[in-house]
């Protein structure tokens, strides 16, 4: 087995034994470490291989200058930009295969900056005292970050607080040697979606974007799957999304949870990849089972999906609020943008019989569609359901016609 190299990312100036004994764990198992010193005012106990003043230096700065910053958070975000920095460049190098980082809130604030300046698949894990806390955001997680709870380990070493730490140090040299890395043999199409149950021609459109000999990505957009997803299409990790369950635009809206940030939608355009754009599910809102309802949407039938999720609909003005912030995004777009509209429902509850068949709500949407979806938007109706075949043929006919332009590349 050829050995992996982790790198260990901690304040060695107060944290140094817990790090220490993190980095032996790693080299027992066979092992090396790299290590990076993000401490400000103490000095480690022994050299470390990246030491405090490359890190402040990386961020354009000092410790000198990191000190006399004015305080404790001024301070630790220049250290986060160097320490980030610092480790994008080391990994781009092969310089280490994976990453742990070790902290209280302060080294957790400092972890997750690390964490997302480094690509999907290489291995992060967070030691942190608020692993998994509601103090986290969502949009602060990369999205394949691993987290264990630091638990009874704020001051010292102890049997609790070792199993934590050692199964953290296992974890990510276990993870460096068997993860598999994308190999970028294939094209891959960036495709959103909900369950199969709701949204069904990802299981149509997946084989016939196969057969053209393209990868098919699929999230579940349900806010750290949209999360996911516009972090890999900002760095141009797709050749076309396939734009297709929006739920977490009216959930952002709505001020639900369960979104996927401000940015949701516009990183695609960002990174000049073409995108085909349908609003599946945006005709309900999803909250978390644990959130208070806002105010506004007290009145409203709630279905409980399970003890995570429940959902409601949007009103009549609420859809033309979506259809404007989905044309809004889609025109800051540097590539091509073509949305479709589907007349006869946008998710499988919204058919007649069904549960959320709404047909004026639906009319409301593609009233307000028309009128904002402009130039250079390409505009497509469909008479017909986004789970019907009509809709998967027509994605696939704008996406055969711009890989015959060259906008979509094999």
């Amino acid at each position: 087995m050829v050995d992996k190299t982790i790198l260990v990312v901690g304040t060695y100036d107060t944290k140094n034994d817990e790090l220490l004994y993190m980095a032996e764990q790693i080299k027992n198992q066979g092992g090396n470490i790299l290590t990076m010193d993000i401490s400000v005012l103490g000095n480690p106990l022994q050299t470390c291989d990246i030491s405090k003043h490359d890190v402040a230096l990386a961020a354009g700065s000092s410790i000198k200058a990191v000190i006399d910053s004015g305080d404790e958070n001024s301070a630790m975000q220049i250290m986060a930009r160097g320490a980030s920095t610092l480790a994008f460049k080391f990994q781009a190098s092969g310089k280490f295969d994976g990453v742990v980082i070790l902290g209280g809130t302060m080294g957790t604030d400092v972890a997750l900056d690390i964490c997302q300046a480094l690509p999907m698949g290489i291995p992060k894990y967070v030691v942190s005292t608020v692993s998994f806390s509601p103090l986290i955001p969502p949009d602060r997680l990369s999205a394949d970050i691993q987290m264990i709870l630091w638990a009874g380990g704020l001051y010292g070493l102890n049997s609790i607080c070792k199993a934590s730490l050692s199964q953290a140090a296992g974890a990510v040299l276990g993870a460096a040697r068997a993860v598999e890395l994308p190999n970028n043999n294939r094209p891959i199409v960036g495709m959103t979606s909900l369950g199969s149950s709701t949204l069904t021609y990802m299981k149509r459109l997946k084989p016939a974007l196969e057969e053209r000999g393209f990868e098919v990505a699929i999230f579940h957009a349900t806010g750290m799957g949209g999360m996911a997803f516009e972090s890999l299409a900002g760095e141009g990790r797709f050749c076309c999304v396939m734009d297709f369950a929006l739920p977490e635009i009216g959930n952002l809206l709505a001020g639900s949870v369960a979104n996927a940030g401000e940015d949701r939608m516009l990183n695609a355009g960002k990174s000049n990849t073409p995108q085909i754009v349908a609003p599946g599910c945006l005709d309900l809102i999803d909250f978390a089972g644990w959130q208070d309802i806002p105010a506004r949407y007290k009145d409203r039938p709630f279905h409980e999906h399970n003890r995570l999720i429940k959902s409601s609909a949007l009103s009549n003005e609420e859809r033309r609020e979506t259809a404007r912030s989905i044309a809004e995004r889609m025109l800051k777009s540097n590539s091509p943008c073509h949305f479709i509209m589907p007349l006869k429902g946008i998710e499988e509850w919204d058919k007649k019989g069904e549960v959320a068949y709404d047909p004026e709500g639906l009319a409301a949407f593609t009233d307000e569609a028309r009128l904002v979806m402009k130039d250079p938007i390409f505009y497509t109706e469909i008479d017909a359901h986004i789970n019907d075949q009509c809709f998967t043929d027509t994605a696939l006919e704008i996406f055969d016609e711009w890989q015959s332009h060259g906008i979509i590349t094999a």
